[in-house]
């Protein structure tokens, strides 16, 4: 048996979803990849009066590995797949996917005919060759497990790049020049993205880190208790108490490390309105200048590297497969650097 993969027609190229599928229309000079046994494919080229190329030329980029290939995919139970039959979900057309074969029971399934009316059961494995832009997709927004895993999961719409920077230039002249919230402007670029088709929705819903919404959820409230409770207050009073008489150099670093303490659990914000008068007042009782004890809370405040509970750092967690380890093994020597270069500057220029 053989299987259809790709067709141009002259500069058109059909293949992936929406390309080749069991209505598609062959005309004269169309090039046609197919996938199977040489003998077959020579057979079929013979009955049905095709040439038969000895190598690749114009659809050499498009069958490269750097576009398309095999790919394996196993039917989970809950996959609406089950039950369902190739032609019946029109597997070539609505999801780029020619399948070469089905196994079973550990039999592999290579008959055309058979695999094209195969109703797929749950734990069936899929052999399919399909562009990786197909596979991406289905991948992100279907309810089937894609084994294969080493294909370029990056997918390109080159075409969607004016619409994109458009809208994208929109967006930021919201943010710069009107008074909408942030927020507001930054939800209606989202939604023109998905509105002129440059992402779909599902996509967009499968791109949101529900991991990280959650956990900024939880930051908030607990944030505002660690304020609103006094807690924090308590904490700089008992920890600056310990310390008692000291160097100014030490009061000073005391203060930038409470500073990235508390931001690491509440607001840049909320935490530098709650150090900054302590700060001051730590820094006349010891006879420091005050301007620099306040400054060094305000940028201490920003030193928020080691562990993902800042809005920047929660955002790449999820995408990048980041722990809470990488960020203390990064974010540590990060720290630390930032409070070293803080107290060399500030002790240098103020």
């Amino acid at each position: 048996s053989i299987e259809t993969v790709a067709v141009t027609s002259g500069k058109k190229l059909r293949m992936g979803a929406g390309g080749v599928h069991f209505g598609i229309q062959i005309e004269e000079d169309d090039i046609v990849a197919w996938i199977g046994d040489s003998q077959n494919i020579e057979f079929f080229a013979q009955e049905m009066g095709l040439d038969v190329q000895s190598k690749l030329t114009v659809l050499a980029d498009a069958l490269s590995q750097n576009h398309s290939g095999f790919a394996e995919l196993i039917i989970p139970p809950t996959s609406p797949w089950v039950d369902e039959s190739p032609i019946s979900i029109y597997s070539r057309r609505d999801y780029g996917l020619p399948i070469v074969a089905v196994v079973r029971d550990g039999d592999t399934i290579t008959d055309r005919e058979t695999v094209d009316n195969i109703t797929f059961k749950a734990g069936d494995t899929v052999i399919a060759y399909t562009d990786w832009r197909s596979l991406y997709r289905l991948d992100v927004v279907q309810n089937i497990v894609v084994v294969t895993s080493d294909y370029p999961h990056e997918e390109v719409r080159s075409e969607k790049i004016p619409h994109a920077v458009a809208i994208l230039a929109v967006t930021l002249a919201l943010v710069l020049f009107t008074d909408l919230r942030l927020s507001v402007s930054l939800l209606a670029g989202a939604l023109g993205m998905i509105i002129t088709n440059i992402i779909s929705a599902e996509e967009a819903y499968y791109a949101v880190s529900w991991k990280t919404v959650f956990l900024l959820a939880s930051l908030i409230p607990l944030g505002a208790a660690v304020e609103s409770s006094g807690t924090a207050a308590w904490i700089a009073d008992q920890i600056l108490s310990a310390i008692g008489e000291t160097s100014i150099w030490v009061l000073q670093l005391t203060v930038a490390a409470l500073a990235t303490l508390f931001t690491l659990v509440m607001s840049n914000v909320g935490a530098t309105v709650l150090l900054v008068p302590l700060a001051i007042n730590i820094a006349l009782s010891a006879g420091a200048d005050p301007m620099v004890f306040a400054l060094t809370v305000a940028l201490a405040t920003s030193n928020s590297f080691l562990i993902p509970t800042h809005q920047v750092n929660a955002l790449i967690m999820g995408p990048g497969g980041y722990g809470v380890l990488d960020f203390i093994r990064a974010g540590g020597i990060m720290t630390i650097l930032f409070l070293a270069v803080l107290m060399v500057t500030m002790n240098l220029f103020y």
